[in-house]
């Protein structure tokens, strides 16, 4: 069985996914093909995503 923060994080990223999406112009992306978009529409999504997190470290690394 899962814990709850890892439950957490894969809700949270899911979440994160849905709204970068969502911000490209992909509405219901969570319910779409993903083999029907192009691979730089997907890949938009896990590079926004990465570089989303990398900032929120970056910040989290700085306030130490």
């Amino acid at each position: 069985m899962q814990s709850n923060s890892k439950t957490n994080a894969k809700t949270g990223l899911k979440n994160m996914k849905t709204e970068i999406a969502s911000e490209l112009g992909l509405a219901d992306y969570e319910s779409m093909d993903k083999g029907n978009l192009t691979a730089r529409q997907n890949g938009y999504v896990g590079g926004y995503m990465t570089k989303k997190l990398v900032d929120m470290a970056e910040q989290q690394m700085s306030q130490r």
